[in-house]
């Protein structure tokens, strides 16, 4: 099992990064590739999850100890996959998150794309309680410098890929699409934080 990999960024895409160690490419699937962005073609330190299937073994990557164990105390809940639960950590509010689970707010927990009613209620009843030795305020919530090389509508579209890549719908994506397109972001991620932000409050 990994811990985590130290390599060279080489590709960001809407789903998934590429890390280069030692002339191998490894994908990783995270929840938020855009962050990674200002980081491209550097070295960087990322924490690592293997998942092993008999089809595939996957990876997954964490900014930082707290959302990979975040990621894995999600994923132990019956009904939480590992898809469900990056799109869960995709948005910054993770002290949100902790506290609609320690407050009984199974409401919350439904905004988030592959949770019903049945399984927010069980992430409560296995999570709360369990989580207050995560920081909320840890560096995966950290903002990365803009590419200024990008168009503003190049970030949103790929802000866009990114939800779908997450679960959104393309109804629930139309429907934030055009309060979007008012928002003065200057990277992909922070057109991602702010559609997140968007999509939390239906």
């Amino acid at each position: 099992m990994y811990e985590y990999m130290k390599g060279r960024l080489s590709f960001v895409s809407p789903s998934y990064l590429a890390v280069e160690v030692g002339g191998i490419g490894y994908q990783l699937f995270v929840a938020n590739p855009f962050r990674f962005s200002s980081k491209f073609n550097e070295e960087i330190l990322i924490y690592v999850h293997q998942a092993v299937r008999e089809d595939a073994i996957t990876l997954y990557g964490f900014a930082d100890l707290d959302e990979k164990q975040l990621f894995l105390k999600l994923i132990s809940v019956s009904g939480i996959g590992p898809k469900s639960a990056l799109a869960i950590l995709a948005s910054d509010d993770h002290g949100g998150l902790v506290n609609a689970i320690e407050t009984d707010d199974a409401g919350y927990l439904t905004k988030f794309p592959g949770v019903g009613k049945k399984t927010a209620q069980q992430i409560v009843l296995d999570l709360k309680g369990k989580l207050g030795e995560l920081s909320t305020t840890a560096a995966a919530t950290e903002k990365m410098e803009a590419s200024p090389v990008v168009s503003a509508t190049k970030h949103m579209e790929e802000a866009l890929e990114a939800l779908k890549a997450l679960g959104y719908s393309a109804k629930e994506l139309k429907r934030i699409e055009p309060k979007l397109k008012l928002v003065e972001a200057t990277s992909t991620d922070e057109y991602l934080r702010t559609a997140l932000k968007l999509l939390m409050k239906k």
